[in-house]
């Protein structure tokens, strides 16, 4: 069966294409796997692959917004005043 994917986002494109890796390494584990087996080769495989697909789409999606940002550049803040403390009667610092 063949069909065709879009994706809107190099994220989605890598979660598809690593959806569509892990689908294969699956099937490949199951049909390499001896009869009563099966269901503990797939699990054995899953697990980690799916954990590793979970790392690289928070990573990239961490990327893209880190690019966004950088894109955008810092948001527009008030400066800051420069503070110094208060002189003794908790007022203005007196002068010398």
């Amino acid at each position: 069966m063949t069909r065709t994917f879009r994706t809107d986002t190099p994220l989605e494109a890598l979660l598809v294409e690593q959806a569509l890796a892990l689908a294969r390494q699956l099937q490949q584990a199951a049909d390499a796997a001896p009869d009563g087996a099966v269901l503990a080769a797939v699990e054995a495989a899953a697990v980690p692959a799916g954990r590793e697909l979970t790392r690289k789409a928070v990573q990239a999606a961490l990327q893209a917004q880190a690019e966004a940002a950088e894109k955008r550049g810092r948001p527009a803040a008030p400066a800051r005043a420069a503070t110094r403390p208060p002189g003794p009667s908790g007022g203005p610092p007196g002068t010398s």
